[in-house]
């Protein structure tokens, strides 16, 4: 059971923050830029859920998003976590958590209309919300990214995120399809 009595502790004032089991980290360090870019991900996606309301995307996209910000959270927590027996003990994402996304990415792209152009931003509030998630959700992958290469972490957190990035791509798709909103294209000519 997590407590959380008091907001601040006044430990970070030094430029450090404490990671899960005690060690301590600079608060620019590459694994608190990781599981603090994951962290404005699920921020970012909690937007999404409440940019659903009153879209006919919500019965579908909502309680795929709820799941993702758990699944978010538990991938914050194994960024937090330098120690891999500490690790290994704790929730984390897994391959059943990229095969559900690409479960769903099929099942909604399969009826949405065939690109013939890149997606620029927008297609409704929910599609933008979505897109504008995605884009964090790539930060939050080169994030990991990096860190792994310094440091050991979760074998599916890099798959994960880049499925993650792929879902909410289509996510934003349908729901601009399902809202009967126009997706604007990239027109290189139109600069």
């Amino acid at each position: 059971m997590v407590r959380i009595n008091r907001v601040y502790t006044r430990t970070g004032d030094d430029g450090t923050t404490g990671l899960v089991g005690g060690a301590r980290a600079a608060k620019d360090s590459g694994r608190i830029e990781a599981y603090g870019t994951v962290d404005e991900l699920n921020a970012a996606v909690g937007l999404c859920i409440v940019a659903l309301s009153g879209s006919r995307a919500r019965a579908r996209l909502e309680p795929i998003l709820r799941r993702v910000q758990n699944e978010l959270f538990n991938l914050g927590a194994e960024l937090a976590t330098p120690d891999e027996q500490r690790r290994a003990r704790q929730p984390s994402v897994a391959e059943r958590h990229v095969e559900a996304l690409e479960r769903e990415i099929d099942e909604l792209n399969e009826n949405l209309p065939e690109l013939r152009s890149f997606i620029l931003p927008g297609g409704g509030s929910v599609s933008a919300h979505l897109h504008l998630a995605r884009t964090i959700c790539r930060r939050a992958e080169r994030r990991a990214i990096s860190l792994g290469r310094e440091e050991p972490i979760g074998a599916q957190a890099v798959v994960y995120l880049n499925r993650l990035s792929d879902a909410l791509f289509v996510f934003g798709r349908w729901a601009a399809h399902e809202d009967a909103e126009l997706e604007p294209l990239w027109e290189p000519e139109k600069t």
